[in-house]
């Protein structure tokens, strides 16, 4: 497998005019207001073919705004990462992806989104069918109390499919695309549970694509795992990378840097920069962005 090599943030500050430091400290004061903000988006984007497009999007829990006016477009096939603070919404923005937000009675939302075309919050959209259009992989591994076998293919048991060659077909293909099929393949009826933390999230991931997804969504999925196994889980992103598109949450700025193709950087609800993933560790923007990936905040 090719890797690149990782994105290392500057050694030191990039020089800013003081012109463009009012407009920064402006940026901030603006922010603390409860004002929306224009993203500073890179030009890059433009030429990029788009499976997912965020438009204006708002969302408040009860009277409390956690976002504001998101608006951007995830590139097909490729790797977006979410950063910033904790607090900053980008958990509850992949959730609206899928929304699952929905299950929080104080949401109320405004703006939409659109997969492939569709709406995702048109009145007449089917929950049920639109996350079958997505995988979904969160912070800690959930596998089901059952055999690695049927954790795989129950996407497609829900979807009534009964035939044992179509499910081994995908069975093996969704394990061999997660990178676990070597380790597995002598004991698929065994319990998942049996795995290991890091081959549970990889056998989480098996069944997210088992259903070839148009997006995968990824939560902070290599939080509880010890560096080995975050290495496995980045691999496996970069493996997937053009036949998925993989939109992911991460506090980790080195794995950010590793494992994206873009990177979308946000602060209090809003996306402030978004852009190429080296461009937003060698030479962003706006200062803001340099400051939390240098760690001078957050």
């Amino acid at each position: 497998m090719t890797h690149t090599a990782p994105v290392q943030p500057p050694d030191r500050p990039i020089e800013m005019s003081g012109r463009e430091r009012i407009l920064d400290d402006a940026r901030f004061a603006a922010m603390a207001r409860g004002e929306s903000i224009a993203c500073e988006t890179h030009a890059a984007l433009a030429g990029e073919d788009t499976v997912l497009e965020i438009d204006r999007f708002n969302l408040h829990y009860g009277t409390v705004r956690a976002l504001y006016d998101i608006s951007m477009n995830i590139p097909r096939g490729r790797i977006t990462a979410l950063i910033g603070p904790s607090g900053c919404g980008k958990s509850t923005l992949l959730r609206s992806v899928n929304r699952l937000n929905d299950l929080i009675d104080s949401v109320r939302i405004t703006g939409d989104m659109r997969l492939s075309g569709d709406s995702i919050y048109a009145p007449d959209v089917d929950v049920i069918e639109l996350r079958k259009r997505m995988g979904m992989v969160f912070q800690k591994s959930n596998p089901f109390p059952m055999s690695i076998y049927e954790n795989v293919v129950y996407p497609l048991r829900v979807d009534g499919v009964r035939n044992r060659g179509t499910l081994d077909e995908v069975c093996e293909r969704s394990l061999r695309g997660a990178a676990l099929w070597e380790e597995v393949r002598d004991r698929l009826q065994e319990s998942a549970l049996s795995l290991s933390g890091g081959q549970q999230q990889r056998l989480c991931i098996a069944r997210a694509i088992a259903a070839e997804p148009e997006v995968l969504l990824m939560d902070e999925p290599c939080s509880a795992l010890d560096p080995i196994a975050t290495s496995k889980i980045e691999e496996l992103m970069l493996g997937l990378r053009g036949e998925y598109t993989v939109l992911i949450v991460t506090h980790n700025m080195q794995q950010a840097s590793r494992a994206s193709d873009f990177c979308a950087f946000m602060y209090l609800g809003r996306l402030v920069e978004y852009g190429p993933t080296p461009d937003m560790f060698t030479n962003p923007h706006l200062r803001e962005t340099e400051d939390y990936i240098t760690g001078r905040f957050g």
